[in-house]
């Protein structure tokens, strides 16, 4: 059986049939395929002479029979920014009806009562549908570091003649059905080159790299029970795996050769839409309410435009801090700047607003269009052909602490401080537990924070200092034949020593030793004292911990920094006793 026979099964056991000419019409298929078909099933006793279907037939219906549903809502789902910042993507409204109600609508339509919900961002907003719907929720804490293979596994165990649906998907015609005869997965005749697979003979579904016609990915799906076996026990494998963290639930349908273990089940294009971004939505509907959002209505009035003349508006790659989005108005394209979660105790925007004004005119920073001194919001123009500063490359490297030492020597002043040391307590005080992961914490800091007398004490002569003076924030923009470096992001940006930087700079690299001292090379090409190395190492211990810190308290909105995380943490360990190494040996040689 295929899925031909049972599409037109289906058909059988919902209208009576009158003759093969209307089952043609019906079905979409030629005549010759009907009659193949129902040939087929009278053979394997499906369908009696009369091509009635028969006892057995209806017994293996209801062995095959839906029995629940689970939708995956937990992601930040950053691609649809800026609606994100207002609603999680489930709740995204189309035509005034909820993506995620119309789905369960669907669904219970379809006699699918047990249905439960994968949650994680924005869960709260979610917690209506429990009372409205009888819904399960169940929480995934892990959203801002897994993707939604992770989400699943959470719920394995409920699978059973099961469908899986992804959250931001509306369907115009109802895709559930009180009868399934097999396991199928939901794409599209549409291409798609970011999609990962395509339909080739029979329905089946293959993963392709380089093919340029590929189907595109709806992410629906039903899974039979006994393909739910192997599912669980991958899921439950996989789960456990850093190397599946980032990976779709999907990757859990791959068999042999590439190949999915179940079916295609190919609808049209215009009948299914899965909502990833803004544009998306306003191609479907132009007057969700979703589309008049906060951030789109700061963006028409700084602009004083109409919101439907802001396009082409894109997710840009989320940072450590914030989240961004590019748009263009007026054939120019700019990026607006959303505060991330919980940057609200981490930066004074006031204090990030006074810099700008003092270096704005200076052409070292982006361009600023507009900038909130409460909210944070920011709006640049964009650096067209800008590119980051490659880390690995001398060249780059070399380019970017001729322009650190540059703005250094400008001695740019304002009237605030960024204490490193206030700020690693403050930072720890904003941990939700008030304990770090790190089970030597309080040796590490004591070890650290010792550090001070001797910072202090220590000859040095402040000025604004950037204090994120790392690679990402280094753009190379080619104008007219020239490289112009300019420096952006500048919050944490405040009155310190500028060789606090250089430490930035390089733990942010992850540098080995080697590379620091070649760093710090770079910046002093007239030679660096040993004196002021030696002060730079314990300014990469102190800033390890700092950062650490940093993370620490962003684990509480789940979002995790992995490897660099690990590594400010030891940056603060290894080069405290670096520090301590190097002064007692410049010590002992200026003392004879």
């Amino acid at each position: 059986m295929n899925t031909i026979d049972y599409n037109i099964l289906n058909i059988l056991m919902n209208k009576p049939f009158i003759n093969q000419r209307i089952l043609s019409e019906t079905s979409g298929y030629s005549l010759g395929k009907v009659n193949q078909t129902l040939k087929k099933l009278k053979s394997k006793g499906y369908v009696n002479d009369v091509f009635v279907p028969t006892a057995s037939t209806h017994s293996e219906l209801r062995e095959k029979q839906p029995k629940n549903a689970i939708i995956l809502a937990a992601g930040y789902g950053m691609r649809a920014i800026p609606i994100n910042m207002e609603v999680p993507k489930g709740l995204i409204t189309v035509y005034g009806e909820p993506l995620i109600e119309r789905l369960i609508t669907q669904l219970i339509s379809a006699g699918i009562t047990d249905i439960t919900i994968v949650v994680g961002f924005m869960k709260e907003q979610y917690e209506y549908l429990t009372d409205k719907y009888n819904v399960k929720l169940v929480i995934n804490m892990s959203y801002g570091e897994k993707n939604n293979l992770f989400s699943l596994s959470l719920v394995k165990e409920k699978l059973h003649n099961t469908y899986i649906v992804p959250c931001d998907i509306w369907c115009k015609n109802n895709p559930f059905s009180k009868n399934e005869w097999y396991s199928w997965y939901m794409v599209t005749e549409s291409v798609e080159n970011d999609s990962t697979i395509r339909v080739i003979r029979n329905k089946d579904l293959v993963k392709v790299k380089d093919f340029s016609g590929k189907n595109t990915m709806i992410g629906i799906s039903y899974l039979l029970d006994k393909d739910c076996v192997e599912i669980r026990e991958k899921l439950m494998v996989y789960s456990k795996n850093k190397k599946y963290e980032n990976a779709f639930w999907e990757e859990t349908l791959y068999g042999k050769e590439k190949r999915m273990i179940v079916s295609a089940k190919v609808v049209s294009s215009s009948d299914v839409f899965e909502i990833n971004t803004y544009e998306q939505l306003r191609e479907l509907d132009e007057h969700s309410k979703e589309l008049k959002s906060k951030v789109i209505k700061i963006i028409s009035d700084v602009f004083k435009c109409k919101i439907e003349h802001i396009r082409d508006i894109n997710a840009l790659k989320k940072g450590m801090t914030n989240r961004s989005f590019i748009f263009t108005y007026k054939n120019k394209r700019y990026i607006m700047r959303i505060p991330g979660e919980g940057t609200d105790k981490l930066i004074d925007r006031k204090n990030e607003h006074v810099v700008y004004q003092a270096i704005s005119l200076l052409k070292i920073c982006d361009d600023v269009v507009y900038i909130n001194p409460e909210s944070g919001y920011k709006i640049t123009t964009f650096l067209e052909g800008a590119r980051t500063c490659d880390s690995e490359d001398v060249v780059d490297v070399k380019a970017c602490m001729k322009k650190l030492r540059e703005f250094h020597k400008l001695r740019i002043q304002v009237a605030h401080r960024f204490d490193i040391f206030e700020q690693i307590d403050f930072y720890e005080k904003l941990w939700d537990t008030q304990k770090s992961c790190f089970r030597d914490y309080v040796k590490t800091k004591t070890n650290v924070m010792g550090l001070k007398e001797y910072i202090d004490a220590v000859p040095k002569e402040e000025t604004l200092t950037h204090i994120d003076a790392v690679p990402d924030n280094f753009l190379f923009i080619n104008n007219d034949d020239k490289n112009e470096i300019r420096l952006i992001d500048w919050e944490y940006s405040g009155m310190q020593d500028p060789h606090v930087d250089i430490a930035m700079f390089a733990i942010y690299s992850m540098y080995t030793r080697r590379q620091i001292d070649v760093l710090i090379d770079y910046y002093f090409d007239e030679g660096c004292s040993d004196a002021v190395r030696i002060k730079i190492y314990a300014y990469i211990a102190i800033c390890g911990l700092l950062w650490s810190n940093w993370c620490e308290y962003k684990r509480q909105f789940g979002i995790e920094f992995g490897e660099y995380a690990l590594r400010q943490y030891r940056y603060a360990k290894d080069y405290y006793c670096i520090f301590i190494e190097e002064y007692e040996r410049n010590t002992r040689k200026r003392t004879g």
